[in-house]
């Protein structure tokens, strides 16, 4: 069986950690060249950089681009990087923050900081692959939002407010970018065992963890190849006709409660 995604390249934000790294190993492996683009080279777990890991597992070519999303002129130098393998032909919009916070307490400068990475990074994102797209034949942006941004939470009033941006926003795109052969959609995660949920957010190996886990129907946390499964289906040919769509990668927890 031939590799799923043969002669394309993406480029993938946050993809040194976490969810984002599963997405790139994932695509690595089937046959994606791939760009890491994220602020820092190592791995908050530990371990072995992406495209060092990506280098040494499989076939694929792998760079790292330092890149932090808030700006708009290192997401379009991540961008021109993939030009070295050929051009961007998916675009993964992976990198954003997760905090809670006490809605009437929340400064202007803890808001912007939010905003800035998870709805501005993903807006200048999708726009900076889309240009490259629009001169080529089409490709794939898949944005990260959360089950947060399918549902209201008290504790986390900012971030349910810039992933239920992502969400729209990718409506939209979808509808504005879709006759230029572009497909844009989006996946919700629900709770992911990364270091977002083990230490930004302790809820993996905590008392709350089990508490949550009841709450899901599939009776366990998503790992990030969880994840990453998803974004492969909606970057391949399998998803050819899917646009504008909303994937929730969150073991049955958001429709069942």
């Amino acid at each position: 069986m031939s590799p799923m995604l043969s002669d394309r390249v993406a480029v993938i934000t946050g993809a040194s950690s976490g969810n984002g790294r599963a997405i790139a190993r994932r695509f690595a492996k089937e046959g994606a060249d791939i760009v890491i683009a994220d602020i820092q080279e190592e791995p908050r777990e530990g371990g072995e950089p992406t495209h060092e890991l990506i280098d040494s597992e499989t076939d694929a070519n792998a760079t790292y681009v330092d890149c932090d999303v808030s700006s708009q002129s290192d997401l379009e130098e991540a961008v021109d990087a993939a030009e070295e393998f050929g051009g961007v032909d998916v675009m993964v919009n992976n990198a954003g923050i997760f905090h809670g916070d006490e809605f009437l307490e929340v400064d202007k400068e803890t808001y912007d900081r939010m905003m800035d990475i998870n709805v501005k990074g993903t807006y200048f994102g999708a726009q900076a692959a889309a240009k490259r797209m629009v001169e080529s034949d089409g490709g794939s942006i898949i944005n990260l939002s959360s089950v947060a941004g399918l549902e209201g939470s008290a504790d986390f009033v900012t971030y349910c407010g810039t992933k239920g941006a992502v969400r729209l926003l990718t409506y939209a795109m979808a509808a504005n970018l879709g006759p230029e052969g572009i497909r844009v959609n989006v996946i919700h995660p629900g709770l992911i065992e990364t270091m977002m949920t083990t230490e930004d957010v302790e809820i993996m190996g905590t008392e709350a963890e089990e508490g949550f886990v009841q709450g899901i129907p599939s009776r366990r946390a998503g790992q990030p190849e969880d994840v990453a499964d998803a974004a492969l289906y909606l970057a391949s040919d399998l998803s050819g006709y899917v646009n504008g769509e909303s994937l929730v990668v969150d073991g049955g927890m958001t429709n069942t409660q």
